[in-house]
């Protein structure tokens, strides 16, 4: 049964924005007093551009890459100041209407020559923000800078959200890869690439694979090293997709790698052998998949966890009735290897079997206190080898990105 998607509301993460088409006002134009005695003169644009009263026109020339009026701004560009003949003293940019839920002041820096400003984050859409900024020039004559403007609205189908593995804060095996998914399609993927970032440490080679236009995985070149610390920046708020989506909601994930659990099945010997940061622990017997439902060969990852787990054929395309079809209830101890189907699990009905014979539907059976055992030391993630089938795994049923070599894993990237 599929599941009924909810889309998450607009808070962020990260808040972001910006906006583009530079406009350009002189202090000269100053004309018109204001309630406080001092000059003030409206540009087109609907900006103000007041000078302190009793002081002499101020010679400093502010430039801004926002401008108000009916034209809203598009939510892509990054607000920025930049001053002639002058420094700026301060600016500050937010909600016209102050802090919301959805939106909350943008925060910048000046330069240190104080000729310019730069927002560290973009805007939300659908927002009014006042940006406000003051200025002074070599005589000492101030001058502040007010631009009213709107960011332009986006429906839900016009944001894509991502959400990520691993979970922040949890501990996974040496193979898992991170994963971040989009509810809306990305087309113009490189945009997208560039605001996801991995850092790790100790430090290790990766790249970023597209599997399709709503999910992108990364994975290091070889396994993760044991204790690898790792952080993961998906910094797309407001980031174009592609075809009028934007990304939103960006996301900060910590996670930490636990031992190297590497266990290796052999079909054709029945058995496994389990190994821990590189130490045999221990051989199981174990039963894989019979003639016409054969257990796949190649690298697989543990994607889940279950103490006790239904299994019914009907899910993998058997029908009921059949010769084949089966329906437990209560399957001891099952880790999901694919998105097919295939488990490692307990099976005391094949015990019989178990290192002489393959007789399952494609999984692989161990006895219960076997595969009690595993399932204990086991975490998602961890590394499951398969040899000695002609079935191979795919790198799309599950968590298969093992299954490329490094090149043809690096071509997946948008950025090359």
């Amino acid at each position: 049964m599929s599941e009924r998607r909810v889309r998450p509301s607009r808070a962020r993460a990260r808040r972001g924005a910006a906006v583009a088409a530079t406009l350009a006002l002189s202090a000269s134009l100053l004309a018109a007093c204001d309630s406080s005695g001092g000059a003030t003169a409206e540009g087109p644009d609907g900006a103000q551009t007041t000078a302190a009263a009793g002081e002499s026109t101020p010679a400093a020339r502010i430039e801004v890459n926002v401008r108000g009026g009916a034209r809203a701004v598009p939510v892509d560009r990054v607000v920025e100041l930049d001053v002639t003949d002058g420094e700026l003293r301060s600016v500050a940019l937010a909600p016209a209407g102050g802090p919301t839920e959805e939106a909350g002041p943008v925060e910048g820096a000046i330069a240190e020559d104080g000729t310019t400003w730069r927002a560290d984050d973009r805007l939300e859409p659908g927002t009014d923000y006042l940006l406000r900024a003051r200025v002074e020039d070599a005589a000492g004559a101030t001058a502040r800078r007010t631009v009213r403007f709107r960011t332009a609205d986006l429906t839900l189908d016009q944001q894509t959200y991502p959400s990520v593995a691993p979970l922040d804060g949890e501990t996974v095996g040496v193979g898992m890869p991170v994963i971040v998914t989009f509810d809306v399609p990305v087309t113009d993927r490189a945009s997208i690439e560039r605001h996801l970032s991995v850092d790790t440490s100790p430090a290790q080679p990766g790249t970023w694979h597209w599997m399709s236009d709503n999910e992108v995985h990364y994975r290091p070149k070889k396994y993760w090293k044991p204790g690898t610390e790792v952080s993961v920046d998906v910094d797309v708020n407001s980031v174009p997709a592609g075809g009028g989506i934007y990304g939103q909601m960006s996301r900060t994930v910590d996670f930490t790698v636990g031992d190297a659990h590497v266990y290796r099945v052999d079909a054709q010997a029945h058995h496994m052998k389990v190994f821990s940061n590189g130490k045999l622990l221990r051989t199981i017997p174990v039963t894989t998949g019979k003639p016409g439902f054969t257990t796949r060969s190649g690298t697989k990852v543990i994607i889940e966890k279950f103490d006790v787990k239904r299994m019914n054929s009907e899910t993998v395309g058997i029908a009921a009735g059949s010769a084949e079809a089966y329906d437990i209830d209560d399957v001891q101890w099952a880790m999901r290897l694919t998105y097919s189907g295939e488990f490692i699990h307990a099976a005391p009905w094949s015990v019989g079997s178990q290192g002489y014979a393959n007789v399952s539907h494609g999984c692989t059976g161990l006895s219960t206190a076997d595969a009690g055992w595993l399932y204990a030391m086991s975490r998602r993630g961890d590394v499951v080898e398969y040899v000695g089938t002609d079935r191979q795994m795919t790198l799309d049923n599950g968590y298969g990105d093992w299954n490329a070599s490094w090149g043809e894993y690096r071509a997946g990237s948008a950025l090359g």
